[in-house]
């Protein structure tokens, strides 16, 4: 895997990929990165990617040239061509499906707004248009490392354990994760259930199951249509999301 980011400011990336999980991946190979200034596809002495937008308004608009030019010329480069993603509030919600669908390309590149946005025109340069969720960011380098992060996580090799991309919230029956304890059994009061110590592999995949459900139920009701569920779970798991006890 191959990812490429588009932006005003390059030198923000690598201090988080180049550390734990993310440093490891690609000291062995996992994936690769590079990062490209924008203001290396400009063309005056100021190197000028903003202008003022049409109509009057606030702030102002990142340039549609310079983003055409140098998606271009990326796209051009290597073997593959890469899958654009940009950011925007407008964009489909990024969520763990989508995370998945990235992580089977071979090269991704994440084009970064700032300022007040993008001359709408360049986002007839992208594959997918991203939000991640409803509030707004100072730019789009942010949203960038989430996404290379969820995508980095699933690739072969990137966590050691390959069972951790898979044993966690959202994948791949659709919930939350189950509650996990460690030392000490006791603390302060609060006791790890009896079942996570009883050494019976079944009932602690039957606990954490439960419990996945039930958590789910209770802090995003929403995922509980498209969970795999049964009939039977799904009904309690409602009850529980009313506010019942789903017996």
């Amino acid at each position: 895997m191959i990812f490429e980011t588009l932006s005003v400011f390059p030198e923000v990336f690598s201090p988080y990929l180049d550390a734990s999980i993310m440093g490891r991946a690609q000291r062995s190979g996992v994936f690769s990165f590079l990062s490209h200034d924008l203001r290396d596809w400009t063309h005056d002495r100021h190197r000028t990617v903003d202008d003022a937008p049409f109509g009057g308004g606030q702030g102002m608009l990142m340039k549609p040239a310079p983003i055409f030019e140098a998606v271009e010329d990326l796209a051009s480069r290597g073997n593959v061509r890469p899958r654009v993603v940009f950011f925007s509030p407008c964009g489909a919600r990024y969520d763990q499906r989508a995370a998945e669908r990235l992580a089977r390309e071979e090269r991704i590149l994440l084009v970064c707004g700032r300022y007040e946005g993008m001359d709408e025109r360049a986002y007839a340069l992208a594959d997918d248009v991203f939000s991640l969720g409803d509030y707004v960011l100072t730019g789009g380098e942010l949203a960038a490392l989430v996404v290379m992060d969820s995508v980095a996580r699933l690739l072969p090799g990137a966590l050691g354990d390959e069972m951790s991309a898979v044993d966690e919230s959202f994948s791949p029956a659709g919930l939350l994760e189950y509650a996990q304890y460690t030392r000490p059994a006791s603390y302060r009061g609060m006791d790890v259930p009896e079942v996570l110590l009883s050494g019976d592999h079944a009932r602690v995949a039957a606990w954490r199951r439960q419990n996945a459900i039930e958590r789910t139920a209770l802090w995003r009701p929403d995922l509980l249509d498209s969970a795999d569920l049964s009939p039977e779970e799904l009904a309690r798991a409602r009850a529980i999301a009313r506010g019942g006890e789903g017996e």
